[in-house]
């Protein structure tokens, strides 16, 4: 069941490495008048460098940047904010979750898309040797908000804001 949110609003953009969170949310963030934040900028150097190397995070290794994306929510929930950040799984989902005014919106791709995307992708930390782990770990939403990563921004960001306004 769909709510309709009073206020601001803080958007979680999820999904796997390349389906579109940062690109999207930049234009979402645009089109809703609210500030973006990309949670791989909160990643630790020891994260990243540990992502570098070809090796996937581990829970362990998530925690402190999920507590981060957490209070970042917390920082925007009275102006609103979007923030790009994976959220792979239930339980990552549930540290980040801040209050009722807060949707997560899933950015659903397969995994040939999502490999051809990142075959493309230059100056990222995300090799292609972790696609893997990031569809082993994906733990998708089974309602709320979800859109084909595969759409226009265009498209999506009119599916979102109808989503809001329902």
């Amino acid at each position: 069941m769909m709510r309709r949110m009073k206020g601001p609003k803080v958007l979680i953009l999820m999904g796997v490495t390349c389906s579109g969170k940062t690109a999207f949310g930049k234009v979402l963030s645009n089109r809703l008048k609210i500030s973006f934040f990309d949670g791989d900028d909160l990643h630790s150097k020891e994260n990243i460098d540990k992502m570098k190397l070809g090796h996937p995070l581990d829970d362990d290794d998530r925690w402190p940047w999920l507590q981060n994306i957490h209070q970042l929510a917390l920082d925007h929930t009275n102006e609103g904010a979007i923030i790009a950040c994976s959220a792979l799984k239930k339980s990552y989902r549930q540290v980040i979750q801040t209050s009722a005014n807060m949707e997560f919106i899933y950015l659903k791709a397969d995994k040939k898309t999502i490999a051809q995307r990142l075959a493309l992708r230059k100056n990222h930390f995300m090799p292609t040797s972790l696609l893997d782990s990031q569809f082993e770990a994906l733990e998708a939403p089974k309602g709320g908000c979800i859109l084909d990563a595969t759409q226009t921004f265009e498209i999506n960001a009119d599916l979102v804001v109808s989503y809001l306004q329902k």
